[in-house]
């Protein structure tokens, strides 16, 4: 070898290395997985019993209780069982397996350990069903998993007020909004969205036009559905007060929500 080409392999040898980019972190991870959204339900016959979880870890909607007692009515009226809990040592494989759809009515923040995270996934990847009601998108901020089923994540709201829904073109057709107006006007608070799934399928939007200080232009859906990781999953925004759990439509919406996410068949 040359003295030349010792030299250059020298220069070349002792050149630091390029770094190393750095790692993605899991909150950032997209919001739409291959392997999760192409994976269709796990077809099943599910228990005619669904689980209503309402532990918050930060804000507390005072309307849970009329949840509750709204969604056992509901249950009576269509001939399905209904828990409530507030205690997440409940999530686990062998517990789970006795619901066909978990409902998580206005949860907030961190609800769920690490194993129980690991058990809800289990329970939605073998068919069953999720629905989200409320602030459930105000829950699980850094669980990336959680924030593809709900389908988005809270960020902000105004005053509450009155407002006109409008409904999407799955929402013709989909039972739990193909019975409601085409526009619907209602009283309620408003969430804005960030980190929208894009593979979810929208029911409702909801027109800024109607209403103050709405943050997200005309694409601003507040209820939609999809198929998720072998199960089905179903949200509605709407819900924040008292008297929601009382109005004929609203009930009527999360009741084709849950019937519809925990494949029940009907009478």
């Amino acid at each position: 070898m040359s003295l030349l080409s010792l030299f250059v392999c020298g220069i070349l040898a002792a050149a630091p290395a390029a770094p190393a980019p750095f790692p993605t972190l899991a909150a950032e991870a997209p919001l739409s997985s291959a392997k999760e959204e192409g994976v269709k339900p796990v077809d099943r016959v599910l228990p005619r019993k669904v689980l209503v979880f309402s532990k918050t870890a930060g804000f507390r909607h005072d309307s849970i209780p009329n949840g509750i007692v709204a969604i056992k009515k509901i249950g009576e009226a269509n001939k399905f069982e209904v828990e409530a809990t507030e205690d997440s040592k409940l999530f686990t494989a062998e517990n789970l397996a006795k619901f066909g759809c978990v409902i998580f009515l206005s949860t907030t923040m961190d609800v769920l350990n690490d194993e129980q995270q690991k058990a809800f996934e289990g329970f939605i990847q073998s068919g069953g069903g999720y629905v989200g009601i409320h602030a459930a998108t105000d829950t699980e901020y850094t669980w990336p998993w959680y924030t593809r089923l709900v389908g988005g994540q809270f960020a902000s709201h105004p005053k509450q007020q009155k407002a006109a829904i409008d409904k999407c073109e799955c929402g013709k057709t989909h039972p739990s909004t193909s019975f409601l107006p085409d526009r619907w006007e209602r009283f309620d608070e408003w969430y804005n969205f960030k980190k929208l799934n894009p593979d979810t399928k929208k029911l409702l939007n909801l027109d800024e036009t109607s209403y103050k200080d709405g943050k997200m232009g005309k694409d601003h859906p507040v209820a939609w559905y999809h198929d998720f990781d072998g199960g089905r999953a179903w949200y509605t925004a709407l819900g924040h007060t008292k008297q929601s759990y009382e109005e004929e439509l609203f009930l009527k919406h999360i009741t084709e929500g849950i019937i519809w996410s925990g494949r029940m068949k009907k009478d």
